[in-house]
């Protein structure tokens, strides 16, 4: 049953707007209210005019019976009790006045009291198509005296309270409806908002913020639209600069790359132009370099470029073997630099690679910056990697930017590099819940200090 009144009722309300519904809801809400108090109150008050209507009608009877009043066939009952009817059941028989309706129906309930197996009885009857009200008390050892009342004046009450209750309960449904619209139209107007503002951006591409108003759900609702449009507009300025930084950095490995080549086509192409076997070395050289820089360049550009965490389960290892990796592998690009490694133990949870790469980057770094015959000092103590060079130093003006993407100093721009090395430590670092920091050494040069969560046990 439900479900066939779900599948009826589910496109009706789909082409409904939410300010509709909303007030179709508050409207059916109220309605079921108004009617379940409505039939409460008709059904108390019904109940409480029976109760007095009985209250008096015992009242009559027993004052009657306490007078030692008994109709009998030659009294009028209903000239001594004005306004009802009176009968007396005698063992179980009717006995009334000539001038009673002789058939007049009663039943067990008048018997049991005739009979003193009841000390009374009350009832509700229609005789003639006239509703009447019954009750029947003791009057003395097998005879009950009982009395009818027409209950038309209460009948013509709860008319008109039927009548009020009905008409005050369609009023407040109505307002109900009126004031359920208007609350639903205005509340729902920041979630037209948020729709128009969603609209035009799929439309225009355009981030802009909308207006917040109060301080509610909505209003917070509101706020995090905005922080999330911030967001986006920030990776998009990311994003283009990335490209445009990409792009400027491609253009110097591209040209030289193509000047080479021309030249090595010219001299294929005229005999005159040939090259001697020390400029012919040279270009290759140049070509060499110029394709390890780019490919090394592109390689970074794919490792910052990513915005998703880890891409591999992280797992637990030594820091310290990974530190010791990646010194091995720079000594032998960099023989000229000796490198005094001290390391202790430190358990970390992370990617093997991504710490491999970071490390190295920044060894390299310091061996680029020592002079040949200088000492990169390396030392790890409770998940504080150090790397301290004896090269010349940072600038105090390029140290807040040198973790920056494409981020190259004055004197950097001269050496080989891509300026992205640094981007990646950074970026290493803060997937794993790390920091880095450079700052200028004690005796000259820089240290690079690299923090990682972790601990000593083995």
């Amino acid at each position: 049953m439900i479900e066939p009144f779900r599948q009826l009722v589910r496109p009706l309300t789909s082409r409904m707007s939410l300010a509709l519904r909303v007030a179709i809801l508050t409207t059916l809400s109220v309605a079921l209210t108004l009617g379940a108090l409505s039939a409460i109150v008709y059904v108390t008050v019904a109940s409480e005019f029976k109760s007095s209507l009985d209250d008096s009608m015992f009242r009559r009877a027993n004052d009657a019976v306490a007078a030692n009043y008994v109709p009998s066939e030659k009294n009028d009952a209903e000239d001594a009790l004005t306004g009802v009817k009176a009968f007396v059941v005698r063992g179980g028989e009717l006995f009334a006045p000539a001038t009673a309706d002789r058939d007049f129906p009663f039943d067990h309930h008048e018997v049991a009291v005739s009979i003193g197996t009841e000390k009374r009885s009350m009832r509700t009857l229609t005789y003639n198509g006239v509703s009447y009200r019954v009750v029947a008390v003791s009057a003395s050892p097998g005879v009950a005296l009982v009395l009818a009342q027409p209950m038309e004046s209460i009948e013509r009450a709860l008319d008109r309270l039927k009548v009020i209750l009905l008409l005050s309960s369609a009023a407040g449904v109505a307002l109900a409806g009126i004031a359920g619209w208007a609350v639903a139209a205005n509340g729902l107007r920041p979630v037209r908002r948020l729709t128009a503002a969603t609209e035009r951006v799929a439309r225009t591409q355009e981030l802009r913020p909308i207006e917040v108003s109060g301080s509610d759900e909505l209003a917070r609702l509101t706020t995090s639209f905005n922080s999330m449009l911030q967001a986006l507009d920030a990776s998009q300025h990311r994003q283009r600069q990335l490209v445009a930084d990409a792009g400027h950095e491609l253009r110097t490995p591209l040209t030289s790359l193509r000047t080479n080549i021309e030249l090595i086509g010219q001299a294929a192409d005229n005999d005159e132009r040939s090259l001697s076997t020390e400029e012919r070395h040279e270009i290759m050289g140049d070509v060499r370099s110029q394709l390890e820089e780019m490919t090394t360049l592109v390689g970074d550009l794919v490792e910052l470029a990513r915005d998703e965490p880890m891409r591999r389960d992280p797992e637990p290892l030594d820091f310290a073997d990974v530190v010791t990796q990646s010194a091995d592998r720079v000594r032998l690009r960099a023989p000229a630099v000796t490198f005094d490694v001290e390391l202790e133990p430190w358990l970390v949870f992370g990617e093997a690679q991504l710490l491999e790469r970071a490390v190295t980057n920044l060894l390299d770094n310091a061996a680029k910056w020592s002079p040949d015959g200088s000492t990169v000092r390396v030392r790890l103590d409770q998940g504080v990697l150090t790397v301290a060079d004896q090269g010349p130093g940072i600038d105090a003006a390029d140290l807040p930017h040198v973790f920056d993407r494409f981020y190259r100093s004055s004197e950097a721009r001269t050496l080989p590099g891509s300026g992205l090395g640094l981007s990646i430590v950074r970026r290493a670092a803060d997937r794993h819940g790390g920091t880095v920091e450079a700052s200028s050494g004690n005796g000259g040069g820089t240290l690079f200090t690299l923090t990682l969560p972790g601990s000593d046990d083995d």
